[in-house]
């Protein structure tokens, strides 16, 4: 019987090292647009959970969501940083709708038990 809770505590310390290796690099370099380092979050919590998965480890809803929600907050961001919108994106009411979508999602999936 393998130990899963050794390999995932492996990917949880990856995955919190990338996010400080991140987080550093969004502070030293100031040119980076606004809202890559929020697409870097979404991409280091989403990778950890793939990589779960294909090792056949637990994913963790909480952190896949929290992924999504960090790649459109980025996303939107930096399309208003690059493009230059006429308007204010309502970024907080659009990531409100998108946490309640992926709550609806995931209760209306049928349990893998």
């Amino acid at each position: 019987m393998e130990n899963t809770g050794k390999s995932t505590l492996d990917f949880g310390t990856i995955g919190w090292g990338a996010l400080f290796i991140w987080w550093g690099i969004t502070e030293l370099v100031p040119f980076l647009p606004e809202g890559a380092g929020a697409i870097g979050v979404g991409l280091i919590l989403l990778g950890v959970n793939a990589a779960r998965a294909l090792a056949g480890s637990a994913t963790s809803g909480f952190s896949i969501a929290l992924g999504v929600i960090a790649l459109v907050l980025g996303g939107l961001q930096l399309a208003n940083s690059i493009l230059r919108l006429p308007f204010e994106l309502p970024v907080f009411a659009i990531l409100l709708l998108i946490l309640g979508a992926i709550i609806v999602v995931r209760a209306l999936l049928p349990d893998k038990k």
